[in-house]
């Protein structure tokens, strides 16, 4: 089997059959390659941010953005959701041959989902209010209006997550780095036109969001309904499906309320840390957008088993199901390694590109050791976690999103803080990966590698198939 860049133009089917066929590891590294440089470029992308913002409109504005960004991913916890159930439906369609179908089920939730991003956007406007009014009054003012302006941002986060779910389902994660690399360059044309061109601060920083977000979004929909392709979705004539539309709310529910108790965790930390002021914050911001790389890498593996997981037992073949997953917690284990080694004798040349205050640098960069460290724990439980997903068993994700936040990290910072003062979060980071790892361990060894979509729902599916 052909394995060179001719990869990269193989329609859905051939990439089927390479995922249900081909040897594990190779498919799992041409499959998270992208995933990987995505998740490369996804993850410079705050840390381009950070750079203007900390440099540019100061400690204030970053302290600001810091504390806003678990309320965002709150206010996008649906479309997340949203976007598990379509990787797991839609992928084990494809590996059942639906393809007709699964492009029907992937239009339902593409509308869908923008639809219900248009009406989440007031709601955060809306509780911009309540929650700029509690925190330090030297931040309330930016993250209000940080909050108010990404309401306007937040269609379009929607429609790219679910994009993002229909490449991977079809296993073309490809195509997910591409509009990745187009937002990077836009991020950084408009963060240089609105930031230092213009000096409009925190609003320029917003605004460079809006545009780039925009124009990617115009272009996912030429790629997505215009452009001739295999994966070409059909737009005339739609009308909403509210059996498919029931059946994936009702599987997105366990991820949706995971990513919701997610960030709704981290926002609670935030306000643990926000209580010391906004030089700890703003130090811990820094500490995070650099160690999203390091995050972001080891768990690129996970997507590329959901797919492989969700095809092979759409396909009815389990065992290779499990050894796809078994390789791609000893591959992202690695990576997690290397990176360690990579990112600690680093760090203080890293931290010192956002700021020269001394203050700031002394909490980011031990901070940082801290998170860094965490690395293999948190690698190894995203990839079980995207087999759970695979498997189309969202519900232990969800189990585990909560374990892994909320008691395993957030008790411990309480426990803790007495003692440890702020740098309890850091250690409560370390603390809940391993443990959450060494938990999803456990579950994975204890399953049944079938699909837990029912066999009722198959029959169904295929009756269905013909009308279509």
């Amino acid at each position: 089997m052909n394995m060179n860049l001719g990869f990269l133009h193989q329609n859905t089917e051939e990439r089927r059959e390479l995922i249900l066929n081909g040897p594990i590891l190779s498919t799992l590294f041409l499959l998270s390659i992208p995933t990987l440089m995505m998740g490369l470029v996804q993850s410079i992308i705050p840390v381009m941010d950070g750079i203007f913002i900390n440099n540019i409109v100061g400690t204030i504005g970053a302290s600001a953005i810091t504390y806003s960004g678990p309320i965002i991913n709150m206010a996008i916890a649906l479309s997340q959701g949203l976007s598990v159930a379509a990787i797991a439906m839609i992928g084990q369609m494809n590996g059942r041959g639906h393809y007709k179908r699964a492009k029907y089920v992937s239009t339902q939730v593409v509308v869908f989902a923008f639809l219900i991003g248009i009406i989440t956007a007031p709601i955060l406007y809306v509780l911009a209010f309540p929650i700029s009014g509690r925190v330090d009054p030297q931040i309330s003012h930016d993250v209000f209006l940080y909050l108010a302006l990404n309401s306007l941002v937040l269609p379009f986060l929607f429609l790219e997550t679910i994009y993002n779910s229909i490449k991977n389902a079809n296993g073309k994660p490809e195509a997910t780095f591409i509009r990745m690399m187009l937002m990077l360059i836009l991020k950084f044309i408009f963060n240089i036109l609105f930031i230092v061109v213009f000096p409009l601060g925190l609003v320029g920083s917003v605004m460079s969001s809006f545009a780039a977000n925009l124009i990617i979004c115009i272009w996912m929909f030429y790629e997505l309904f215009v452009k001739d392709s295999d994966d070409k979705l059909i737009l005339k004539g739609f009308k909403f499906d509210f059996k498919i539309l029931f059946k994936l709310v009702k599987l997105g529910i366990p991820s949706m309320i995971s990513s919701l108790m997610l960030s709704l965790g981290f926002f609670l930390i935030n306000n643990e840390i926000e209580k010391y002021g906004p030089i700890v914050l703003t130090g811990q911001g820094i500490a995070g957008n650099i160690t999203s790389v390091c995050f972001i890498l080891p768990s690129a593996f996970g997507s590329a088993v959901t797919t492989m997981v969700s095809m092979n037992v759409g396909a009815g073949q389990g065992n290779k199901a499990r050894k796809s997953c078994i390789e791609g917690c000893i591959v992202s284990a690695i990576t997690a390694a290397l990176l360690i080694i990579t990112v600690v004798p680093l760090s203080p040349y890293l931290t010192v590109l956002f700021t020269n205050k001394h203050d700031v640098l002394e909490i980011a960069n031990k901070s940082l050791h801290i998170y860094t460290y965490s690395v293999i724990g948190f690698g190894i439980c995203m990839v079980e976690q995207g087999a759970f997903i695979g498997l189309g068993r969202t519900g232990i994700p969800l189990i585990m999103g909560f374990l892994r936040i909320w008691l395993l990290r957030y008790v411990f910072i309480l426990a803790t803080e007495h003692v440890l003062s702020f740098y309890s979060v850091f250690w409560g980071n370390l603390f809940s990966n391993y443990m959450a790892a060494i938990i999803t361990t456990i579950l994975i060894t204890r399953i049944k590698w079938v699909s837990a979509l029912s066999k009722k729902e198959s029959k169904s599916e295929t009756k269905k198939l013909a009308s279509v």
